[in-house]
């Protein structure tokens, strides 16, 4: 019987010839992910296993991002914790102020993930390296601090799902609309402990910013991780990040899936997910007239370069609407200096909005952009829970730069191929 592409990963990191879905392995690990929320209890967990030192100090890697800099003395004290691990343990990749980002966003950066690792991180986004050709997926705290020790961890083999891409996307219409449109589809529940497995000719239309987005809401149709079919686009990135020689790995022609989806992407529109949940889509042509009260265009979905030069395009010239404010995070340092340097911040700036430093903030109701009771806001970012960026009576509508950018001028949500 044939294997996916994620299974042709754990089966080589397990050390087995072939693995079938449902089997329990125990498998090698590449690199082990925790932040500023999440690695202060996997670092009190780790000191309770009676071992010194991690498994492999350039293996681990911890990134402050959710609350830095820090907004409060308890998130002071977590990164003080996790800065002070990290020197004890000699971690080579250790990402702070002045020299950090989002951590789904700096890691591919930094060259730090390459085709066919496998890599867990004590956040559920930790999907988005799929877009790379690994497997990676999220874990608990207490699974981040036993890979941290050993190098090692306990895995269900996931079933598949396969999503064929063909045709080419619209004017307007980019990887968070289609991702947005495929949770839309199968439903938050649709891939529950499942493997998203994207591939077909539509793929070559697609960025690799646009692929990191749509691996990282894999979670959101409950998936255990989404995998991308490894092409061109995804090697010259590996190249230009420095990533160490990568491993392909191609699902074979009888490869098993749950089922197999064609998704047209010439027939999708831009899309935004109404609250409070990422199934919960609609087409821009079907929103209606929607008051905002904020735009946040950011995040680890949508904090790169590419997002910010959308959404530039839109603002340059123009100004946010009054009443509305407009909160602009690239992703991580490097993505600033480059919109810096391009004059996209100064149009930011001119337009009316604010540029943070990078930081995750108000994607999970932390900072830099907390809603208060009964306003509303269209954000880039990746969920839209009751409560996720602030007061439990606030709303949140997921959509692209483009209609983030587009709906900050007019003050509700709009369609950017009409401005």
């Amino acid at each position: 019987m044939g294997m996916t592409m994620t299974q042709k990963i754990l089966a080589k990191h397990a050390g087995l010839p072939s693995v079938s879905a449902g089997q329990l392995i125990l498998a090698d690990l590449d690199l082990v992910l925790g932040n500023d929320v999440t690695s202060p209890v996997a670092i009190r967990e780790f000191s309770k296993l009676g071992v010194d030192r991690v498994f492999d100090r350039s293996k681990v890697t911890m990134v402050m991002d959710h609350f830095t800099p820090n907004k409060d003395i308890k998130a002071a004290g977590q990164c003080k914790m996790c800065r002070e691990f990290a020197a004890e343990m000699d971690i080579e990749h250790y990402y702070d102020v002045g020299d950090m980002g989002v951590e789904h966003a700096i890691l591919p950066e930094k060259g730090l993930v390459t085709a066919g690792d496998l890599v867990i991180g004590a956040d559920s986004h930790t999907c988005t390296y799929g877009a790379l050709g690994a497997f990676s997926t999220g874990v608990g705290s207490t699974d981040m601090a036993c890979g941290m020790a050993v190098g090692k961890a306990w895995f269900k083999v996931p079933p598949a799902l396969k999503f064929v891409l063909t045709g080419k996307p619209s004017e307007g219409v980019y990887g968070k609309d289609v991702i947005l449109h495929i949770i839309g589809k199968i439903g938050v529940s649709g891939a529950l402990y499942k493997s998203m497995e994207f591939t077909g000719d539509g793929l070559r239309y697609l960025s690799v910013s646009d692929r990191l987005c749509m691996a990282n809401m894999a979670i959101e149709a409950g998936g255990k991780n989404g995998i991308f079919e490894v092409d061109e686009k995804t090697l010259a990135f590996l190249k230009e990040a420095g990533a160490k020689e990568p491993t392909v790995y191609r699902a074979d022609e009888d490869a098993v899936y749950e089922a197999v989806y064609e998704i047209d992407l010439s027939k999708i529109e831009p899309t935004v997910a109404f609250p409070h949940l990422p199934e919960n889509t609609h087409p821009i042509g079907e929103v209606g007239e929607i008051k905002i009260d904020q735009v946040v265009i950011g995040s680890c979905t949508n904090g790169r370069l590419e997002d910010l030069v959308i959404a530039e395009k839109i603002l340059r010239g123009k100004k946010v609407k009054k009443g509305v404010r407009c909160i602009v995070i690239p992703a991580t340092q490097k993505i600033y200096l480059e919109a810096m340097e391009m004059g996209l911040l100064k149009s930011f700036v001119e337009a009316g909005a604010v540029v943070s430093t990078p930081t995750c903030g108000p994607c999970l109701g932390g900072h830099m952009g907390i809603l208060a009771e009964g306003e509303r806001a269209v954000a880039t970012t990746n969920r839209n829970f009751v409560g996720r960026m602030g007061h439990p009576g606030s709303e949140v509508y997921l959509a692209s730069p483009a209609v983030a950018a587009a709906s900050a001028l007019t003050g509700y949500i709009s369609d950017p191929r009409k401005l």
